[in-house]
Protein backbone atom coordinates (compact mmCIF):
# COMPACT_ATOMS: atom_id res chain seq x y z
CA UNK A 1 0.00 0.00 0.00
CA UNK A 2 1.48 3.53 -0.71
CA UNK A 3 0.98 6.87 0.66
CA UNK A 4 -1.84 7.72 -1.95
CA UNK A 5 -4.11 4.82 -1.33
CA UNK A 6 -3.75 5.38 2.38
CA UNK A 7 -4.73 8.89 1.96
CA UNK A 8 -7.73 7.97 0.26
CA UNK A 9 -9.10 4.88 2.47
CA UNK A 10 -8.49 7.70 4.88
CA UNK A 11 -10.68 10.13 3.61
CA UNK A 12 -13.39 7.22 2.92
CA UNK A 13 -13.12 6.30 6.14
CA UNK A 14 -13.83 9.98 7.69
CA UNK A 15 -16.38 10.68 5.18
CA UNK A 16 -18.87 7.48 6.01
CA UNK A 17 -18.21 6.51 9.37
CA UNK A 18 -20.90 8.40 11.28
CA UNK A 19 -23.16 9.12 8.51
CA UNK A 20 -25.66 6.36 7.82
CA UNK A 21 -23.99 5.39 4.33
CA UNK A 22 -21.83 2.13 5.82
CA UNK A 23 -18.29 2.73 6.28
CA UNK A 24 -17.39 -0.82 5.84
CA UNK A 25 -19.72 -1.47 2.69
CA UNK A 26 -17.94 1.58 1.49
CA UNK A 27 -14.09 0.30 1.85
CA UNK A 28 -14.86 -3.16 0.86
CA UNK A 29 -16.13 -1.30 -2.26
CA UNK A 30 -13.21 1.52 -2.60
CA UNK A 31 -10.90 -1.74 -2.10
CA UNK A 32 -12.36 -3.71 -4.60
CA UNK A 33 -12.21 -0.31 -7.12
CA UNK A 34 -8.44 0.17 -6.12
CA UNK A 35 -7.97 -3.30 -6.76
CA UNK A 36 -6.89 -4.81 -3.14
CA UNK A 37 -8.26 -7.70 -1.21
CA UNK A 38 -9.71 -5.92 1.92
CA UNK A 39 -9.63 -9.47 3.92
CA UNK A 40 -6.04 -9.81 3.93
CA UNK A 41 -4.19 -9.50 6.92
CA UNK A 42 -2.29 -5.89 6.58
CA UNK A 43 -5.99 -4.27 4.78
CA UNK A 44 -7.84 -5.08 8.41
CA UNK A 45 -5.14 -3.88 10.20
CA UNK A 46 -5.28 -0.38 8.61
CA UNK A 47 -8.49 -0.13 8.42
CA UNK A 48 -8.53 -0.54 12.42
CA UNK A 49 -6.33 2.24 12.31
CA UNK A 50 -8.34 4.34 10.13
CA UNK A 51 -11.37 3.79 12.27
CA UNK A 52 -9.53 4.72 15.67
CA UNK A 53 -8.45 7.79 13.82
CA UNK A 54 -12.21 8.27 13.16
CA UNK A 55 -12.86 7.46 16.81
CA UNK A 56 -10.56 9.79 18.13
CA UNK A 57 -12.37 12.56 16.19
CA UNK A 58 -15.97 11.79 17.66
CA UNK A 59 -14.43 11.76 21.04
CA UNK A 60 -13.21 15.51 21.11
CA UNK A 61 -16.42 16.13 19.39
CA UNK A 62 -18.58 15.07 22.73
CA UNK A 63 -15.75 15.58 25.17
CA UNK A 64 -17.60 17.15 27.51
CA UNK A 65 -20.51 14.61 27.23
CA UNK A 66 -18.42 11.85 28.06
CA UNK A 67 -16.84 14.13 31.05
CA UNK A 68 -20.58 14.86 32.25
CA UNK A 69 -21.13 10.77 31.91
CA UNK A 70 -17.90 10.33 33.90
CA UNK A 71 -19.33 12.69 36.72
CA UNK A 72 -16.89 15.28 35.79
CA UNK A 73 -17.55 18.96 34.36
CA UNK A 74 -15.29 19.85 31.55
CA UNK A 75 -15.00 23.47 32.99
CA UNK A 76 -13.90 22.32 36.73
CA UNK A 77 -11.56 20.33 38.19
CA UNK A 78 -10.66 17.00 37.62
CA UNK A 79 -10.87 16.80 41.18
CA UNK A 80 -14.31 18.24 42.15
CA UNK A 81 -17.58 16.31 41.04
CA UNK A 82 -19.81 17.78 38.74
CA UNK A 83 -23.44 16.51 38.90
CA UNK A 84 -24.51 14.00 36.27
CA UNK A 85 -26.73 14.70 33.91
CA UNK A 86 -29.96 12.74 33.30
CA UNK A 87 -27.94 10.68 30.64
CA UNK A 88 -25.78 7.89 32.38
CA UNK A 89 -23.43 4.97 31.72
CA UNK A 90 -26.23 2.36 32.10
CA UNK A 91 -28.02 4.09 28.84
CA UNK A 92 -24.33 2.97 27.13
CA UNK A 93 -23.71 0.23 28.55
CA UNK A 94 -27.69 -0.86 27.18
CA UNK A 95 -27.22 0.86 23.78
CA UNK A 96 -23.93 -1.34 23.35
CA UNK A 97 -24.21 -4.78 25.45
CA UNK A 98 -26.85 -6.33 22.48
CA UNK A 99 -24.08 -6.14 19.62
CA UNK A 100 -20.96 -6.92 21.90
CA UNK A 101 -22.20 -10.53 22.78
CA UNK A 102 -23.54 -10.90 19.14
CA UNK A 103 -20.13 -9.51 17.72
CA UNK A 104 -18.20 -11.74 20.10
CA UNK A 105 -20.32 -15.02 19.65
CA UNK A 106 -20.71 -14.51 15.75
CA UNK A 107 -17.21 -13.38 14.83
CA UNK A 108 -15.99 -15.85 12.22
CA UNK A 109 -20.25 -15.87 10.49
CA UNK A 110 -19.94 -12.16 10.28
CA UNK A 111 -16.46 -12.07 8.86
CA UNK A 112 -17.46 -15.02 6.15
CA UNK A 113 -19.91 -12.06 5.24
CA UNK A 114 -17.69 -8.87 4.07
CA UNK A 115 -17.95 -9.34 0.49
CA UNK A 116 -19.29 -6.80 -2.05
CA UNK A 117 -22.36 -8.52 -2.88
CA UNK A 118 -23.61 -8.69 0.43
CA UNK A 119 -22.57 -4.77 1.12
CA UNK A 120 -24.94 -3.72 -2.47
CA UNK A 121 -27.82 -5.78 -0.99
CA UNK A 122 -27.02 -4.30 3.01
CA UNK A 123 -27.16 -1.26 1.21
CA UNK A 124 -30.28 -1.22 -0.76
CA UNK A 125 -32.27 -3.15 2.60
CA UNK A 126 -30.94 -0.02 4.96
CA UNK A 127 -31.63 2.52 2.83
CA UNK A 128 -35.33 1.46 3.22
CA UNK A 129 -34.75 0.26 6.51
CA UNK A 130 -34.40 4.02 7.05
CA UNK A 131 -37.47 5.33 5.12
CA UNK A 132 -39.84 3.38 7.10
CA UNK A 133 -38.34 4.80 10.25
CA UNK A 134 -38.03 8.27 8.98
CA UNK A 135 -42.12 8.06 7.97
CA UNK A 136 -42.65 6.27 11.25
CA UNK A 137 -41.49 8.34 13.35
CA UNK A 138 -43.25 11.04 11.45
CA UNK A 139 -46.77 9.73 11.39
CA UNK A 140 -46.82 6.75 14.08
CA UNK A 141 -45.43 7.46 16.81
CA UNK A 142 -45.32 9.88 19.66
CA UNK A 143 -41.97 11.06 20.03
CA UNK A 144 -40.90 11.59 23.85
CA UNK A 145 -37.02 12.19 24.00
CA UNK A 146 -36.91 14.77 22.26
CA UNK A 147 -32.66 15.40 23.55
CA UNK A 148 -29.96 12.71 24.76
CA UNK A 149 -31.09 13.54 28.78
CA UNK A 150 -34.99 12.44 27.97
CA UNK A 151 -33.63 8.89 26.65
CA UNK A 152 -35.30 6.28 28.53
CA UNK A 153 -33.23 3.13 29.59
CA UNK A 154 -35.65 1.09 27.55
CA UNK A 155 -35.77 2.88 24.32
CA UNK A 156 -31.45 2.61 24.68
CA UNK A 157 -31.72 -1.16 24.09
CA UNK A 158 -34.11 -0.65 21.59
CA UNK A 159 -31.44 1.13 19.59
CA UNK A 160 -28.89 -1.43 21.11
CA UNK A 161 -30.82 -4.57 19.90
CA UNK A 162 -31.32 -2.04 16.44
CA UNK A 163 -27.83 -2.27 16.04
CA UNK A 164 -27.76 -5.74 15.75
CA UNK A 165 -28.60 -5.58 12.46
CA UNK A 166 -25.59 -4.17 11.39
CA UNK A 167 -23.15 -6.20 13.32
CA UNK A 168 -24.75 -9.41 11.26
CA UNK A 169 -25.05 -7.85 7.69
CA UNK A 170 -21.59 -5.59 6.67
CA UNK A 171 -22.71 -2.59 4.61
CA UNK A 172 -26.28 -2.02 6.47
CA UNK A 173 -24.85 0.70 8.50
CA UNK A 174 -24.16 1.07 12.19
CA UNK A 175 -25.48 4.79 12.60
CA UNK A 176 -28.09 4.04 10.03
CA UNK A 177 -29.63 1.17 12.11
CA UNK A 178 -28.79 2.54 15.78
CA UNK A 179 -30.70 6.29 14.30
CA UNK A 180 -33.54 4.15 12.32
CA UNK A 181 -33.60 2.20 15.26
CA UNK A 182 -34.10 5.35 18.24
CA UNK A 183 -36.80 6.93 15.77
CA UNK A 184 -38.55 3.65 15.87
CA UNK A 185 -38.71 3.90 19.31
CA UNK A 186 -40.08 7.41 20.04
CA UNK A 187 -36.75 8.96 20.30
CA UNK A 188 -35.73 12.34 17.98
CA UNK A 189 -33.75 12.57 14.91
CA UNK A 190 -31.36 14.58 16.25
CA UNK A 191 -31.37 12.46 19.62
CA UNK A 192 -30.83 9.47 17.52
CA UNK A 193 -27.99 10.61 16.03
CA UNK A 194 -26.26 12.07 19.29
CA UNK A 195 -26.59 8.55 20.72
CA UNK A 196 -25.38 6.56 17.57
CA UNK A 197 -22.80 8.83 17.74
CA UNK A 198 -21.89 8.65 21.32
CA UNK A 199 -22.07 4.68 21.61
CA UNK A 200 -20.10 4.43 18.33
CA UNK A 201 -16.96 5.34 20.87
CA UNK A 202 -17.24 2.50 23.20
CA UNK A 203 -18.30 0.15 21.16
CA UNK A 204 -15.48 1.05 18.12
CA UNK A 205 -13.03 0.97 20.97
CA UNK A 206 -13.85 -2.79 21.99
CA UNK A 207 -14.56 -4.11 18.58
CA UNK A 208 -11.21 -2.32 17.18
CA UNK A 209 -9.15 -2.97 20.27
CA UNK A 210 -10.18 -6.65 20.19
CA UNK A 211 -8.95 -7.08 16.41
CA UNK A 212 -5.82 -5.73 17.93
CA UNK A 213 -4.54 -8.48 19.62
CA UNK A 214 -4.54 -10.21 16.10
CA UNK A 215 -3.18 -7.55 14.25
CA UNK A 216 0.05 -5.19 16.33
CA UNK A 217 3.01 -7.36 14.49
CA UNK A 218 1.94 -5.94 11.27
CA UNK A 219 2.76 -2.41 12.94
CA UNK A 220 6.87 -2.34 10.88
CA UNK A 221 9.24 0.24 10.01
CA UNK A 222 7.55 -0.66 6.67
CA UNK A 223 3.77 -0.17 7.58
CA UNK A 224 3.34 2.97 10.06
CA UNK A 225 4.07 5.81 7.98
CA UNK A 226 1.71 4.74 5.40
CA UNK A 227 -0.63 3.66 9.04
CA UNK A 228 0.16 7.07 10.33
CA UNK A 229 -1.19 8.77 7.65
CA UNK A 230 -4.34 7.23 7.10
CA UNK A 231 -5.13 7.71 10.86
CA UNK A 232 -4.69 11.23 10.48
CA UNK A 233 -6.84 11.72 7.29
CA UNK A 234 -9.38 9.87 8.98
CA UNK A 235 -9.34 11.74 12.08
CA UNK A 236 -9.73 15.19 10.18
CA UNK A 237 -12.41 14.51 7.56
CA UNK A 238 -14.42 12.59 10.35
CA UNK A 239 -14.30 15.65 12.96
CA UNK A 240 -15.36 18.28 10.22
CA UNK A 241 -17.49 15.33 8.90
CA UNK A 242 -19.78 14.92 11.82
CA UNK A 243 -19.73 18.80 12.83
CA UNK A 244 -21.24 19.46 9.26
CA UNK A 245 -23.80 16.54 10.26
CA UNK A 246 -24.41 18.15 13.53
CA UNK A 247 -25.38 21.41 12.22
CA UNK A 248 -27.64 20.46 8.90
CA UNK A 249 -29.45 17.44 10.72
CA UNK A 250 -32.52 19.08 10.27
CA UNK A 251 -32.07 19.86 6.54
CA UNK A 252 -30.65 16.32 5.59
CA UNK A 253 -33.00 13.89 6.40
CA UNK A 254 -32.66 9.76 6.61
CA UNK A 255 -33.97 9.39 3.43
CA UNK A 256 -31.42 11.87 1.18
CA UNK A 257 -28.85 8.99 2.88
CA UNK A 258 -31.25 6.34 2.04
CA UNK A 259 -31.40 7.72 -2.48
CA UNK A 260 -27.70 8.15 -2.23
CA UNK A 261 -27.64 4.10 -0.75
CA UNK A 262 -29.46 3.39 -3.92
CA UNK A 263 -27.48 5.20 -6.10
CA UNK A 264 -24.42 3.69 -4.88
CA UNK A 265 -25.20 0.29 -5.20
CA UNK A 266 -26.94 0.91 -8.48
CA UNK A 267 -23.92 2.17 -9.86
CA UNK A 268 -21.31 -0.44 -8.23
CA UNK A 269 -23.78 -3.11 -9.36
CA UNK A 270 -23.80 -2.14 -13.15
CA UNK A 271 -20.05 -1.16 -13.74
CA UNK A 272 -18.00 -3.24 -11.03
CA UNK A 273 -19.51 -6.22 -10.30
CA UNK A 274 -20.68 -7.14 -14.03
Amino acid sequence: MDFITAIILGIVEGLTEFIPVSSTGHMILTAKVLGYDDQTAIMKTFEIVIQLGAILAIAIVYWNRILNLLGWSRSESLNKKAPRKKLNLIHVFLGIAPALLVAFFARDFIKSLFHAQTVLFALVAGGIFMIFAEWYNKNKVQVTSHDLDELTYKQALLIGVYQIISVLWPGFSRSGSTISGGMLSGVSYKASADFSFLIAIPIMCAASGYELLDSYPYFTSDTIGVFLAGFIVSFVVAYFVVLAFMKLIQKIRLTHFAIYRFVLAAVFWLFIMH
